[in-house]
This record gives structure tokens, sequence and C-alpha cells, in this order.
């Protein structure tokens, strides 16, 4: 799949397949993120919901409801559930890494500061739990709220793996799993649950999600080292400079002789950065294969994903996922 700048890709495909549904999803956004008594909450979140996104996890809800013949409305309560659950992750996130740029935008605790950022994502939780329970289905609200603990535990974890050089492959998923991947999976098995679906169909729309999250943080931090700030939203190399182990720097570390193991230590242990480090960082990891290893990982993820669907009723939908696997993918060829 080419993605030239022209072309209609998967996912704006996918939303016009979902438009009216994506349009009732979003007017509930803004008529839940409202607030009489504290106006800077929709304040923050306009800007951080208004600087755009792709809408993956809500897309997946909406998709895999009427994917498994869903005929009611309360999949818009759920498909704003998982935005916001999303949102709040990312002001706590921003807050957490001290980012000043998100989506191509200053972030919104440099805008306003971090108080109002985790304050306003704590709101946007709560509100996301209300939105559950307006569908009245145990189920639905076990699978996002567990979501919401996996996503703090991975974040977490994160904290503790940064900047241990000997942090694992291991340890990278188990922090993948629980950042980016928990809300793919939930999103699309809550949306599966919510329609009656077969306990098949939710086991692979779950499997779907999972597996479509760990190959887009894959992607994500591959591109942290190969893209640019324009596609990517944020600084090239934030990663190595927030001294982060993701994929590409562990399996390069993993293969360090002795004077390579020593400007490892110094840039990431020691945090002892100076001009021309990153450079050397990624001349490190060309020449170990580590970025083509990493780039082969997200794709093999991507077609676990997709191998899934299979059980799923076949048609535009089914099709559309399919190729958003793919797409997820081929940001990278």
């Amino acid at each position: 799949m080419s993605l030239d700048d022209k072309t209609e890709k998967p996912h704006e495909r996918l939303a016009k397949a979902l438009e009216a549904d994506l349009s009732a999803t979003d007017a509930l956004i803004v008529q839940r993120m409202a607030s009489e008594n504290a106006p800077r909450i929709p304040e923050v979140t306009a800007h951080l919901v208004g600087a755009g996104g792709k809408r993956l996890r809500p897309m997946l809800t909406i998709a895999a409801a009427r994917l498994c013949g869903y005929q009611g409305s309360l999949h818009h309560n759920l498909a704003a559930a998982v935005e916001f659950i999303h949102t709040a992750t990312l002001l706590h996130d921003d807050v957490v890494d001290e980012s000043k740029q998100r989506r191509g935008r200053p972030t919104a605790n440099l805008l306003w500061d971090n108080k109002s950022s985790v304050l306003v994502g704590d709101y946007l939780f709560a509100r996301s739990f209300q939105l559950m329970t307006d569908t009245q289905n145990l189920r639905v609200l076990s699978i996002l709220s567990n979501a919401s603990a996996v996503i703090t535990e991975g974040e977490v974890l994160q904290l503790s793996a940064a900047e241990d050089l000997a942090t694992t492959e291991d340890t990278y998923y188990k922090v993948v799993r629980g950042k980016t991947a928990a809300l793919f999976s939930a999103s699309a098995e809550a949306g599966a649950v919510l329609a009656g679906a077969s306990e098949e169909q939710i086991s692979a729309l779950h499997d779907y999600g999972e597996s479509l999250g760990i190959a887009f943080q894959v992607v994500d931090d591959l591109l942290d080292y190969l893209s640019d700030a324009k596609t990517m939203g944020k600084n090239v190399g934030d990663d190595f400079r927030e001294r982060k182990l993701t994929l590409p720097l562990i399996k390069t570390i993993a293969k360090a002789n002795d004077e390579e193991g020593a400007f490892w230590k110094r840039v990431i242990d020691k945090g002892d950065q100076h001009e021309g480090d990153l450079e050397h960082a990624l001349g490190l990891m060309k020449a170990h294969g580590a970025l083509e290893e990493t780039r082969q990982a997200a794709i093999g993820w991507a077609d676990r994903g997709r191998a899934r669907l299979s059980v799923l009723p076949a048609g535009d939908l089914r099709d559309m996922l399919d190729d958003l696997a793919d797409y997820v993918v081929a940001r990278l060829r």
C-alpha cells in the first residue's frame, strides 16, 4: 500500500463509512465535555480534541458494533467514552513527559499549566464512566474500566523502565500492551459485546484491536527516529532525548560492544547528551539492523491482527478494518 497524499487513506474511508455515527459521537463529546462551573474544562478539552487525530479508537468501537449487527445508538456513548479515556491519558502523558508539542500544536500543559491538564484529564475519566454506565451493560463497563487501570499500569511500568539499560523486549511489550494496545482492544471488544456478538467474534475483535494497537505503537516508536516533525507532530528524536527505552533502542543496546555500551551508559543511563549524539545513535541502530527488525515486528503484529478478522461477517466494514491494519504499518514503507 502506498501513501500518496492524494490517495484516500483507509482510516479516511472508514470515517466516511461511519460518518453519521461519528457525527453523533462528536455531538455527544461536545455535550459531555461541557462544564457550567469550570469553563477551563471545555477550553482545554477542545484544544486537544480540536487538534485532530484519526479517532481510530472510537471508530473501532463503532465499526465493531455495526459489524456485529448492532442496531441501537448506545455505541455512540461507548465511542465517546473511549475518546474521553484516550484524551485524558494524553493530557496526563504530556505532563509526565513534560511535552511541549502534541499533534503539531502546543500541549495543554504548556498553554495552561500542569494542574489544569491533570484535573481536566481526571474530569474526562469521570465523564467516560458516566457514558459507559449509560449502556447499562456491566460487561462493557468491566472491559473499559479494566482497560483504564491497565493503561495506568503501563504508564507506571514505562516510568520504571525509562533510563534502564537492562530493559528487555518483554518489558517493552508489557508497556505497549498497557499504555496503547489495552484501549485499542477494549474499544473493539466493547463494541462487539454491546452488539451481542458471539464469544468467537468478541475474542477476534479483542485480538485484532490488541495487535493493531501494538503495531501502531511500534510504528510510532520507529518513526520517532525516521520521520520528521511535520509528519509526527512532535520533535524527531524526542524518545532519545527523554531516554525512553523503545524497541529500536532496546534492540541496538542488546547488540552493543564495550565501546557502544559506554556510549549508551553515558547518553541514556547518565543522561549526558551532546550535539551529534542522536546522529551517532541512529548510526548504531542502522549498523545493527535494529530499525529494519523493528519494522518487521510492526508488520508481523499487523498481519496477526488481520488474520483474526476471518471469523467476522464478510463485507465492506471487515475489508476496511483489514486495510486499516495494513495502513498502520504502511507509514513505514
